[in-house]
């Protein structure tokens, strides 16, 4: 199971706010059933199979386009670890017994 941070942002939009795109985005996530998600002040942190997972931030790609944004820069970051399950939820268990 891997673990994806992403930040998507439209560019040339003509204002600074994008939650407008972020909540068009999410919408996204919302219908795939597959994926956990966790929405963070500066970005999105998603769960699941990364075959699906890239699928998806495809998809959630071309949201700002279709709102008419001339750019968009998404980054991606993968945790795609293969010795042992993880999740979101155990990675932040690990650090929070060490604290």
């Amino acid at each position: 199971m891997a673990i994806v941070e992403l930040t998507i942002v439209p560019l040339g939009t003509g204002s600074t706010s994008i939650s407008n795109y972020v909540a068009d985005c999410h919408k996204i996530l919302m219908m795939e059933k597959e994926l956990k998600y966790q929405l963070t002040p500066m970005g999105t942190i998603i769960e699941g199979d990364l075959n699906r997972i890239l699928e998806t931030i495809k998809k959630m790609h071309e949201i700002p386009f279709k709102k008419g944004a001339m750019r968009v820069s998404t980054s991606i970051k993968i945790d795609d670890r293969r010795d042992q399950e993880g999740s979101m939820q155990q990675k932040l268990q690990s650090v929070e017994a060490k604290l």
